[in-house]
């Protein structure tokens, strides 16, 4: 292999190393904040609510990789597949917290929760369809499923980041400014991608005309 190539690889490799690092940030950061005391009167809530807007981000984040593909910024869709995962990351923190540690996995008061707070049920369902999305994300998955399968599959994403907005939005009640800029970028990015597939199907499906 030239010099030249084994170059390129190293360095595809620290800017992988240093997007996987960086990913890490926030749960460095509560780590530190948990160590330090220094996580507010109400240290649980603070875990919950900054890992669920973490999930958020990354959910949201990895549904405009696409858009900007198509925008001609190629650079982030090399770590779809490690956004995607750390959504499900974070995503599996907040929930995790929820039950053991505020719940202290009392399934009587959980699926009571569940039931009568429609937050907490939207939520539930955003992980529940999330979790097939993280479990076959694998190559060897994509394989083992076929393609066409699998991207059928993977659009359950697009509910996921809709669910997770509306969850949050119900969550926050008084100031719900991120829920709705998280909201209006999912919506950019949805719409932009109906756009592109509108303008790549043949134009005589787009025209009702009947090629002769």
């Amino acid at each position: 292999m030239p010099v030249s190539a084994i170059g390129a690889l190293s360095r595809r490799r620290l800017v992988w190393l240093a997007v996987f690092l960086a990913c890490l940030v926030p749960l460095a950061s509560l780590v530190w904040r948990f160590l330090a005391d220094d996580l507010g009167s109400d240290p649980v809530e603070t875990l919950i609510r900054s890992t669920g807007d973490w999930g958020i981000r990354f959910i949201v984040g990895g549904l405009m990789i696409t858009p900007l593909r198509q925008m001609g910024w190629n650079a982030p869709a090399r770590f779809r597949r490690m956004i995607g995962l750390y959504a499900f990351f974070y995503v599996c923190l907040h929930l995790t917290t929820y039950l053991v540690v505020d719940q202290g996995l009392d399934l009587p008061s959980i699926v009571g929760d569940i039931l009568k707070r429609p937050y907490i049920t939207v939520g539930m369902l955003a992980f529940v369809l999330l979790v097939p999305l993280a479990a076959t994300s694998t190559a060897a998955m994509v394989r083992r499923l076929g393609a066409r399968t699998w991207m059928m599959l993977h659009r359950l994403v697009y509910p996921i980041g809709v669910l997770a907005v509306i969850h949050y939005y119900l969550l926050v009640k008084a100031d719900v400014t991120w829920p709705v800029i998280y909201g209006a970028i999912l919506a950019f990015g949805l719409g932009w991608r109906l756009k592109e597939k509108l303008r790549r199907r043949p134009r005589t499906l787009r025209t009702g005309a009947v090629r002769p």
